[in-house]
């Protein structure tokens, strides 16, 4: 959902969007493991040391266009992995470390149908969130910088502010699904923060529609579980993910939810 805020409306792509999602993680474990924090504390700790991160580089970051901010966020992102994965004495190194879990008011989260209900809540809550900015001046605003951004700032909007203020909001829904995942897997690795991860979580936007909350929700659905329904082809599982895919943004170059909206669309008209 963040991610598909900053690149589907904003326009600003990130290749580096899984270290804000491992510094959500790592943060959280090491607040509550090494140092004794609540649970619930260090999460949100974690979650606002990394709006602070992401508002400190992205001033700079995203005065770059195209290329050169793709690069940038894939060097930040390298950065982050690097770190989490050579610094052995405080995160672990590649092996990782144990996260400590989640409780609220002494009440342990724990249990998959407990933790269900705990994301598809936070899920709804971002989705709510994010449809309220898209609705909101800023998000129009934000939609006219990803069409005409030199028409844009003719009519008064700052583009800068508005471009850093959706890095700052994408980077804060990335730190809270990575600290969750933490507390819910009950063991992290520098992994989670990887260059594949970033491609992954871009991925998802793009199959399911840049700019629709519902296509980002729907792009991570299907590219979740669709790899473990082929695991019935065994060494052919990754050649089918690839033709879908690839089948997909042929046939619906807009992402799967917006084109099979459109498609609806035509047939209903009488």
């Amino acid at each position: 959902m963040g991610l598909n805020l900053l690149v589907g409306y904003a326009g600003q792509i990130s290749l580096g969007h899984a270290g804000f999602f491992g510094l959500g993680a790592y943060g959280t474990a090491l607040l509550s493991a090494r140092y004794g924090w609540p649970p619930l504390v260090s999460l949100a700790a974690a979650v606002g040391a990394v709006a602070l991160l992401a508002w400190a580089i992205g001033r700079p970051i995203l005065k770059l266009k195209g290329h050169a901010l793709a690069m940038a966020t894939l060097g930040f992102g390298i950065i982050v992995a690097v770190v989490l994965a050579t610094e052995d004495r405080l995160t672990g190194g590649p092996d990782g470390m144990p996260v400590v879990p989640l409780s609220v008011a002494g009440f342990a989260v724990q249990g998959e149908k407990t933790w269900y209900w705990v994301v598809g809540g936070t899920l709804l809550a971002a989705v709510w969130l994010a449809q309220n900015l898209i609705d909101s001046p800023r998000g129009r605003a934000l939609r006219a910088l990803h069409g005409a951004e030199v028409a844009a700032g003719s009519l008064g909007i700052d583009a800068a502010r508005h471009k850093l203020s959706a890095f700052v909001v994408s980077a804060v829904f990335a730190a809270l699904a990575g600290a969750l995942a933490a507390h819910y897997s009950g063991f992290i690795t520098p992994s989670k923060a990887s260059f594949l991860h970033s491609i992954e979580l871009v991925t998802m936007v793009v199959f399911g529609g840049m700019a629709s909350s519902l296509g980002a929700v729907v792009g991570a659905a299907v590219l979740t579980t669709l790899p473990q329904l082929l695991t019935v082809f065994k060494e052919y599982e990754m050649v089918l993910l690839g033709a879908v895919m690839m089948l997909t943004m042929i046939f619906m170059p807009q992402g799967l939810v917006p084109s099979l909206a459109r498609l609806f669309a035509v047939r209903s008209k009488p």
